[in-house]
């Protein structure tokens, strides 16, 4: 859950995640605004749910598929804008 007091944020965006808008705030990772709506990022191959676990980009659990270019990236490197879409994997 993000913090709501004594913050500074950029301005609201929205951004889209699995086919969902989102409010996510200039400035803030991608990992930031998706944890917001999910802590899972991906299942693993029982089905479990898995979430973010360095948010520094050295495990590689948070990666997801920005669209429509299709390249993978590790949401907590990188800075959401606006429009972006983007899906867990």
């Amino acid at each position: 859950m993000r913090l709501h007091h004594g913050i500074d944020r950029g301005r609201r965006i929205q951004i889209i995640i699995d086919g969902e808008r989102v409010d996510a705030f200039e400035g803030e990772t991608l990992a930031a605004a998706m944890i917001e709506q999910s802590p899972a990022f991906r299942r693993d191959t029982k089905g479990m749910a898995r979430g973010m676990f360095c948010n520094m980009g050295t495990c590689g659990e948070c990666t997801v598929t920005l669209f429509p270019s299709g390249r993978r990236v590790r949401a907590c490197l990188v800075t959401a804008q606006v429009g972006m879409d983007v899906t867990r994997d």
